[in-house]
């Protein structure tokens, strides 16, 4: 037989409520806008009583995620009130040794799956902390959590050894960058220290704690001359990555992020990368987000701009009316769950367009 339904409906909901930013005027470029508009679309629909991950993935809340929703927010909704419930979850959830979990569930009520630790994505919550602060100037807040941001520094350096590289064999976590599968990650979580440790000094800074811990700034030094000599090739004019010195894209990213490279060396490294076909290349929004980042922050601008055209572009182009989850432009089937039907088409992760945007108007909306 076949069945039919009837006067069915849907309600949308989101915390979101109004955008408090001037909207994009005429002058700005048609795809800039388009991509700015579905940028928010993708925001609006991960804020509820959380920064979700995704309306159809499980609905939690990821710390890496919320970083970039926190920076995309500040350019569109600047609901600080969720960011800081997001971070009080976390905080309340950490396990006995006082680590961020990477993500936590709402309901029947808040908790976590203990057994899980992300290490960057621990480090994220001090940077998340950092950009509420900035935005908001609650001191109180940041007061109350800071002990919990020293923790994620204490427990990060127990995975370096005496050389001051990351270490995998000390201890054993998961290290996230992307979905891309043969990505050696070792270069980015070394950068990822590098800039966490820098990060959180400057939390220190802001709240007068910088005595406390004044040591992290020979720490961070140290660790990025040992990045330099082990991981940098002159030569080659690139970073390399683990036993096999892999080439990444996110590798020179993240070690442009974390000022491991100067401007020249930075523009070097990742226009080198990007173009060696042999090189392992993002397959997600999540870190092409890191990518553009590194590219503004070395002086790459009409790059930047062209990258984030070509790449959110390419998803706007193809009917995105939200940002996915996982996007390759040469491979519409990649899928973190081997099929790409599980993958989700509105993706907190995806959303940082209206970031960069709004950031560097002189750039994007011209």
């Amino acid at each position: 037989g076949v069945y039919s339904m009837e006067d069915m409906y849907f309600t949308a909901v989101s915390s979101a409520k109004e955008l408090k930013v001037e909207p994009l005027g005429s002058e700005v470029p048609e795809m800039i806008r388009r991509i700015n508009d579905v940028s928010v679309a993708t925001l609006r629909e991960c804020m509820q009583t959380v920064f979700e991950d995704g309306p159809k993935r499980d609905r939690r809340l990821w710390v890496g995620d919320l970083y970039l929703e926190s920076l995309a927010n500040r350019h569109s909704f600047r609901n600080f009130d969720l960011v800081k419930r997001c971070l009080y979850l976390f905080a309340g959830l950490t396990g006995d040794d006082g680590c961020i979990v990477p993500n936590i569930f709402e309901h029947p009520e808040p908790h976590c799956y203990e057994s899980m630790h992300l290490l960057p994505y621990s480090l994220l919550f001090n940077s998340t902390l950092l950009e509420y602060l900035k935005d908001t100037q609650d001191y109180e807040t940041a007061e109350d959590l800071w002990c919990v941001a020293v923790r994620q520094i204490e427990d990060a350096l127990t995975f370096v050894n005496k050389a001051y590289l990351y270490d995998p064999e000390l201890r054993s976590s998961w290290i996230f960058f992307d979905w891309r599968a043969g990505l050696d990650v070792t270069a980015a979580m070394q950068a990822a220290m590098i800039f966490a440790l820098n990060q959180t000094y400057e939390l220190a800074q802001m709240l007068g704690k910088e005595a406390e811990v004044k040591e992290w700034k020979t720490l961070e030094r140290n660790m990025l001359k040992a990045a330099r000599k082990h991981m940098y090739d002159k030569e080659m004019g690139v970073v390399v990555s683990g036993p096999d010195r892999q080439v990444s894209v996110l590798s020179q990213a993240w070690m442009t992020k974390a000022g491991v490279l100067d401007v020249k060396e930075a523009q070097k490294a990742l226009r080198t990368a990007m173009s060696d076909d042999s090189s392992v290349k993002p397959g997600t929004p999540y870190a092409t987000h890191y990518v553009v980042d590194a590219m503004l922050l070395c002086g790459m601008n009409e790059e930047a701009k062209a990258y984030m055209i070509d790449y959110w572009g390419g998803m706007v182009n193809k009917g995105a009316d939200t940002f996915w989850e996982a996007y390759d432009p040469n491979d519409d089937y990649i899928s973190p769950y081997n099929f790409h039907p599980l993958n989700s088409y509105c993706h907190a992760w995806s959303c940082t367009p209206v970031y960069f945007i709004y950031t560097y108007p002189e750039i994007f909306q011209k």
